[in-house]
């Protein structure tokens, strides 16, 4: 069976190393995490949703013989930016958030 060394946090009587406990302040339940993603993705989408502009436009060529099509051009009003900035930044909370649960089940398996 392999020994892993314990997190030295420093030196305790008898110069034996001592396992760093973390505060109770340290601790979060473990529910708050995701749901704090999972609320950051919902308030983007709907300030993503309520910002959207709609634009209407044409343009009248009577010389050209084929439509004007705008391939790629998007218009994208600073509140939609904004709303999706904060529903990436909410699933990254997510992603992380189960990387580290699968990190913890992975751990507790092997030992």
């Amino acid at each position: 069976m392999l020994h892993r060394p314990a997190r030295l946090a420093g030196m305790g009587e008898n110069s034996t190393p001592e396992e760093h406990q973390p505060s109770e302040r340290a601790k979060v339940p473990a529910g708050v995490v995701p749901l704090l993603g999972l609320a950051a993705v919902l308030a983007g989408l709907l300030i993503a949703y309520l910002n959207r502009d709609f634009t209407g436009w044409f343009a009248y060529a009577p010389l050209s013989n084929k439509p004007f099509t705008a391939n790629g051009a998007a218009f994208i009003t600073e509140g939609t930016q904004i709303g999706l900035a904060v529903m990436v930044a909410g699933l990254l909370v997510l992603a992380f958030w189960a990387g580290y649960r699968l990190g913890l089940r992975a751990k507790s398996a092997s030992q």
